[in-house]
């Protein structure tokens, strides 16, 4: 039972190919993100501009102040609206990174149940309580690993519950305020 340089060359292309997805993962969400920020300062730029264009114009105190009341609101939907995009962006790589590491357990699991059928095989007589242990021991380790999963994905659907309540909080202070 000894292991093949085949054997390790296809781990260590399975470990590349992973961490290159994960990489890849990683640089998408950086992208989504760089960009959102770029159009996200671009906007401030021309809106900041066009602002301090019409208050220069003003023509008397009331109409300056009537323009400073209503530049916030503008704001605070652009703030709700860039906060939404970096939790879906958050959301969606979180989602892709479950999937890789999903990914990983199941083989590791795979790959570990093989290895001990093999040891138990060609084991010595008595050592199948140790290996039972093992078994057992992975199975506990499997079945923490899926309540933590659903844990977080409670979390994570109460964090978007809690998101949507604000963003609804605040569409309707808006409405009342108009």
């Amino acid at each position: 039972m000894y292991v093949t340089p085949e054997q390790i060359a296809a781990a260590n292309k399975a470990g590349v190919e992973t961490l290159i997805g994960l990489a890849n993962t990683q640089f998408a969400a950086l992208e989504r993100l760089s960009a959102l920020n770029f159009n996200l300062a671009k906007s401030a730029f021309e809106e900041s501009v066009g602002y301090t264009k019409s208050l220069l114009g003003a023509k008397d105190p009331q109409e300056f102040a009537s323009l400073s009341a209503t530049a916030a609101q503008p704001a605070l939907e652009k703030a709700l609206s860039y906060t939404r995009s970096v939790y879906e962006i958050a959301t969606q790589t979180q989602a892709e990174m479950n999937k890789f590491a999903e990914a990983q357990a199941g083989e590791f699991n795979k790959n570990m149940a093989g290895y001990l059928d093999k040891v138990s095989k060609n084991a010595p007589a008595g050592s199948d309580v140790v290996i039972a242990a093992v078994k057992s021991a992975l199975a506990a380790t499997n079945s923490a690993y899926d309540s933590i999963n659903r844990a977080t994905k409670q979390a994570s659907e109460l964090a978007e519950t809690n998101f949507a309540a604000a963003t609804t909080v605040f569409k309707e202070a808006k409405k009342k305020a108009a």
